[in-house]
């Protein structure tokens, strides 16, 4: 085995804060970043020195335009999934769920979003962090 084959079979991690947001209906939003097929939870990657809450408000407001209050932002727990857009890597996702004011509009790398009804993802391309754990966990109204 060559070394980089040693490199590919060790997952890369990469960390991450991400968003469950629900409209009043109840519906998800949902993102897909540009030149990938999956949707999947609004939020990215986290910076060194930067606080998970802090990164989601900086990519909510770089990726959909909202501006949020990191304060605001209620912590869901820390998650690990595949990365859906990176098959070397998996995520290490801080999920929060929070509430935003006005119509998200994508931007930056996001080339559509959707409001998604939980109980009609079957047979959407999801990002495993979508589909395996938000999706149980938080796809039902509180």
């Amino acid at each position: 085995m060559t070394s980089s084959h040693s490199r590919i079979a060790r997952a890369r991690t990469i960390r991450i804060a991400a968003a469950v947001i629900r409209d009043d209906g109840g519906r998800l939003l949902l993102v897909r970043k540009r030149g990938t097929s999956a949707f999947m939870q609004a939020g990215g990657k986290i910076e060194p020195g930067e606080l998970p809450a802090a990164a989601l408000a900086r990519e909510l407001r770089e990726e959909l335009g909202i501006v949020v209050d990191p304060g605001a932002a209620s912590h869901l727990g820390s998650f690990s999934a595949p990365a859906a857009n990176e098959p070397d890597a998996c995520v290490e996702a801080e999920l929060f769920e929070l509430t935003i004011t006005g119509e998200p509009i994508p931007a930056a790398e996001i080339e559509e979003m959707m409001w998604l009804k939980p109980e009609l993802a079957s047979g959407m391309e999801l990002a495993p962090l979508t589909s395996d754990i938000v999706l149980p966990r938080y796809g039902r109204q509180p």
